[in-house]
């Protein structure tokens, strides 16, 4: 339901901001910060260069290419329902769920209080971050076209533009895998190890299994859903690895008979 997509929304806001507290107020990952990036993010269309819109004609096309396999696909899940609720595709689901994001968050924003770790602190206002704006973008394209969902039985091509309250027409794109794509992302980009960046993936794509199997979501949807959930996560890391490298560490070392500024970059 649409209030249910607003409440997602809001938590994520409000959690990005709770843990920015007094607690890190000499620290970097706060309100102000949040807010000057919010502001940078939605003003990026203005400043695409030539990749950029190649990055964007190519999910338009590879979405647009999917719609011609959606019925299909469906067709072929409809045959056999055994899985319904078997482990695998449930487990899909709940990587999807407000609530999965809203726990890993809030799990490693409290060991960055409880133990002043900047590391952990950055996870947390990564993820929460990440999944604020990728789904208020999933929200807007939801209402914008309106696309009916499997199970409705409308046909994969039926539209109802700008339906606010029935969420039966919210279906291009997936919120759950939209979710589930941007925790994975921010997880994955925070970790050094190979194996885990392949880990942290694996149950995204069970969302993105689990939610077309389940007669939720098209194919097509799922694809856009997780397109946008992965670049808005390694957007929102990116833009702090830059903010790292360009904010040098000075402290003062006193030499005797003068002071001199030694500076470290912090990586």
């Amino acid at each position: 339901m649409l209030k249910n997509i607003f409440t997602q929304i809001l938590i994520s806001y409000l959690i990005a901001i709770s843990i920015n507290t007094n607690t890190f107020s000499q620290s970097n990952y706060n309100f102000y910060q949040f807010k000057e990036e919010t502001i940078k993010y939605f003003k990026r269309p203005l400043e695409w260069d030539s990749e950029d819109w190649i990055k964007l004609s190519a999910i338009s096309l590879g979405t647009i290419l999917a719609f011609n396999i959606d019925q299909t696909i469906r067709d072929e899940c409809l045959k056999n329902r055994s899985y319904y609720k078997s482990f695998p595709i449930e487990a899909g689901r709940k990587w999807g769920e407000i609530y999965t994001t809203v726990i890993f968050g809030t799990t490693v924003g409290l060991h960055s209080i409880l133990t002043k770790d900047k590391s952990t602190k950055r996870i947390a206002y990564e993820i929460f971050q990440s999944a604020f704006y990728s789904g208020l973008i999933t929200q807007v394209i939801k209402i914008s076209f309106g696309r009916a969902r499997p199970f409705t039985n409308y046909g994969s091509n039926f539209y109802k533009p700008f339906t606010l309250f029935n969420d039966d027409f919210h279906s291009l794109p997936s919120g759950h895998v939209t979710l589930a794509f941007s925790l994975s992302t921010i997880l994955a980009k925070n970790s050094d190890s190979d194996v885990l960046k392949t880990i942290y993936y694996m149950p995204a794509l069970l969302t993105a299994i689990s939610r077309v199997y389940q007669d939720n979501h098209w194919t097509s949807d799922v694809i856009l859903g997780a397109t946008i959930g992965y670049f808005v996560g390694v957007w929102v890391h990116k833009i702090h690895d830059e903010t790292n490298l360009q904010t040098p560490n000075l402290s003062l070392i006193n030499t005797g008979n003068y002071k001199s500024i030694n500076i470290r970059i912090i990586f």
